[in-house]
């Protein structure tokens, strides 16, 4: 029996330590505010507090206690349930085991909930540097939730396939900074733990997916809202020419949420903008006629030399795919556009369309990169992933069964996952007095 169990253990870990060169990354939290105070609390599981490297508090936050981290000009002081410990270079909150689920709330920013380990530092007096150490495939989880909405699994399968390939081709965009990536659009959004148990599932069925060139090379694999109808070649946007982002015909993204878009603009405003900032004669009549009557049948670069990517950050347009028109009673200027973003690579409205008609998942991925495959890691376990993708269905459907079920927190389908790979870790049978309110109906079946 034991030995089983070690095979069992072996299996379940080998999916989770082979991320395709890729386990644990860093990722800066709230990296587009200012943290003036941190109060911590715990969802679920157990953590060790660290200062300074060295143990501070045995493994015994949980439930019940809460953590409040303020920044000073020494470092961070740290308080337990009101009770001071100090104040220290770095703080860090480390997990007991993978089911670990941190409540962090900000002053003056929406709370939020993560898994993993939590390395805590201040910047100066006034702001916290806050960094979740986890799991890659749990970050990505996060990363498919934050960015794309949606119900089939194969959305999520995608989304995370091209969020796992940019994720490991910029590993290092942060490394001077002491992580991995941030959590803002800069890299890509990570606004909370995956809550989702559809989501973890479109993952799971990627593991170890990425998009390649022809010569097998990871792709840049830009995503954007809604093309509107036309992706964007790369140079237009930035300068580079990649064989694999050009433009492509997009009619799955019409008739979306951000398929369409209007701007009113003064006339003056909008004519003095092109006189002024970039030089134009306006007062040439086909100058400014142009100006007034622009049209894209398709994509464009450019109006009359200037780059349209200045034109839509200097007007915080939706996108640079637009015609420009004039109010008959107003004079003013509109500017009647299409999709959302930058308009390179995939379309995610575009592809939730695609999806809801039953494209295969790898034909939107090819439909969007020119030329681009998916390549397939063959350290994965196929029947690991087969495995856990019929566990996983199997608390969706019993969710959608019982809809206004109350779960408490150590039902949470994430720790009903792994609680078993945690206690065969420790060697431990189950014992329900032990493990007061846990669900632990998941099994493995070979």
């Amino acid at each position: 029996m034991k030995y089983l169990k070690v095979i069992l253990l072996i299996a379940i870990l080998f999916f989770f330590d082979c991320k395709a060169n890729a386990t644990r990354v860093k990722v800066r939290l709230f990296s587009n505010n200012n943290i003036e105070a941190l109060y911590v609390s715990f969802d679920l599981g157990v953590y060790a507090l660290f200062a300074n490297d060295s143990l501070l508090l045995e493994p015994e936050l949980g439930e019940g206690l809460s953590v409040e981290l303020l920044p000073t000009a020494l470092g961070v002081c740290v308080s337990v349930n009101n009770y001071n410990y100090g104040t220290f270079r770095q703080v860090t909150l480390q997990a007991t085991d993978t089911a670990c689920i941190l409540c962090l709330n900000p002053r003056g920013v929406k709370q939020r909930t993560y898994e993993g380990n939590l390395i805590v530092s201040a910047f100066d007096s006034k702001n916290l540097r806050i960094i979740n150490d986890v799991d890659f495939e749990t970050y990505l989880a996060g990363v498919v939730q934050s960015e794309i909405y949606g119900k089939q699994s194969d959305i999520f399968r995608i989304q995370a396939t091209i969020s796992r390939t940019w994720a490991l081709r910029n590993m290092g965009k942060h490394r001077a900074d002491g992580f991995n990536f941030c959590d803002y659009v800069h890299c890509q959004a990570y606004q909370n733990r995956c809550v989702r148990p559809d989501i973890m599932l479109g993952t799971i069925q990627s593991a170890g997916e990425t998009i390649v060139d022809t010569n097998g090379n990871l792709i840049d694999t830009p995503f954007h809202s809604n093309s509107g109808g036309q992706t964007a070649n790369s140079e237009d946007v930035w300068r580079t020419a990649l064989p694999y982002l050009r433009s492509v015909q997009d009619t799955f993204s019409l008739r979306m949420r951000q398929s369409d878009w209007t701007k009113v603009i003064p006339r003056d405003k909008w004519l003095n903008y092109f006189a002024k900032t970039h030089k134009l004669n306006t007062q040439d009549s086909e100058v400014r006629n142009t100006l007034l009557t622009f049209a894209q049948p398709e994509r464009k670069a450019k109006i009359l030399g200037v780059p349209l990517t200045r034109v839509r950050t200097d007007f915080n347009l939706k996108s640079t795919f637009f015609t420009v028109t004039t109010d008959s009673k107003s004079g003013d200027v509109l500017l009647l556009g299409h999709g959302y973003g930058h308009g390179v690579g995939l379309s995610q409205e575009g592809t939730i369309r695609m999806v809801s008609l039953g494209i295969s998942y790898d034909s939107i991925i090819r439909h969007y990169y020119t030329g681009a495959s998916i390549h397939r890691d063959e350290n994965i376990s196929q029947r690991y992933v087969d495995n856990f993708v019929t566990e996983i269905t199997k608390i969706i459907d019993e969710d959608n069964a019982n809809p206004g079920r109350v779960k408490s927190k150590k039902d949470d389908w994430l720790g009903k996952l792994f609680r078993v790979r945690d206690r065969m870790d420790r060697e431990e049978e189950y014992d329900p007095t032990k493990q007061e309110l846990e669900s632990d109906d998941f099994k493995i079946e070979w």
